[in-house]
């Protein structure tokens, strides 16, 4: 069993062919990836868990991209052969986390980025990070529509789904790209038709690869990927396939 604070694994599989590790959205949870496991044959898959939110809660979250991912790159135990899949800011973070082992001489065999535009473009979204608490709390129960109302209704719960928001919306808004070359590992994209922006900021990703691109825009909006759960494992399982 994996005792290690970052990683959550559900199932197992010492011997897989793979290791997927999984990057959540602002405010999410790792959690609702590690079921994936059961429809990955011959991959096993880890929940990354950051500081701030679930058996880390007692921690201080990172509100700052360098600093999040020199921290990930120093401690955070991954086995070769093994890719980075993301999720909005997760999108993000498994880039910068890759781009970062690639220098320092590993790094993954594939990136799978999704629901979020191209890393070098300008963000067109407006600041949130400042908003009240009642406009930011709706903000974060919609990445939550399966939530108890229980938890709705706890101010302990809503005070810590807060803070880690804000501090995931923090590394969003404040992240300066920089011009860096392409990274020479195939890169994936995901999307939904319907999330905001549209399809070319995605389709932008194909700059920051040297190999094989690929993009896929599924039916839905930010989390498209979980009504379209059978497709996404469908094209991540393809992804990895050439990588065993």
């Amino acid at each position: 069993m994996n005792t290690d604070p970052w990683l959550l694994c559900r199932r197992p599989q010492p011997m897989a062919g793979i290791r997927l590790y999984c990057f959540p959205h602002s405010g999410g949870s790792p959690g609702e990836y590690l079921r994936w496991a059961d429809d990955l044959p011959g991959v096993e898959v880890h929940g990354v868990q950051l500081p701030g939110r679930g058996t880390r809660l007692d921690e201080k979250p990172y509100t700052d991209m360098g600093q999040l991912v020199s921290a990930l790159a120093a401690e955070l135990p991954l086995r070769a052969p093994y890719a980075l899949f993301g999720h909005s800011l997760g999108a993000l973070v498994a880039y910068e986390l890759a781009r970062e082992l690639l220098g320092r001489g590993g790094g993954p065999v594939h990136l799978i980025v999704s629901a979020y535009q191209a890393p070098h473009l300008p963000r067109q979204r407006q600041t949130v990070r400042a908003l009240p608490d009642a406009e930011l709390l709706e903000l974060a129960l919609s990445g939550h529509p399966d939530l108890p109302a229980e938890l709705r209704d706890d101010p302990e719960f809503v005070a810590d789904l807060l803070t880690a928001y804000r501090a995931d919306l923090t590394i969003v808004e404040t992240y300066q790209p920089a011009a860096h070359p392409p990274l020479p590992v195939p890169i994936t994209v995901l999307g939904g038709s319907d999330d905001d922006g549209g399809v070319d900021p995605l389709a932008d990703w194909r700059v920051h690869t040297t190999a094989r691109f690929e993009l896929h825009v599924l039916p839905g909006g930010h989390f498209y990927l979980r009504q379209e759960r059978a497709a996404v494992l469908r094209l991540i399982e393809q992804a990895l396939r050439g990588t065993r």
